[in-house]
């Protein structure tokens, strides 16, 4: 039993330090109607704009 406790605490361990070496990782689940980043730096003349 007690190995099964160090198993998921190296486990969790590992994931976490997984995940802080990611870099901007959002946990916050689906985003519904919220521009990216990418977009909102855009300006709305060029995005909008035909080339």
């Amino acid at each position: 039993m007690w190995k099964i406790i160090v198993g998921f605490i190296a486990f969790a361990a590992l994931a976490l330090y997984v995940l802080s070496k990611g870099g901007d990782i959002d946990m916050g689940g689906e985003k519904h109607g919220i521009e990216t980043p990418a977009a909102a730096e855009a300006p709305a003349s060029e995005a909008s704009t035909p080339k």
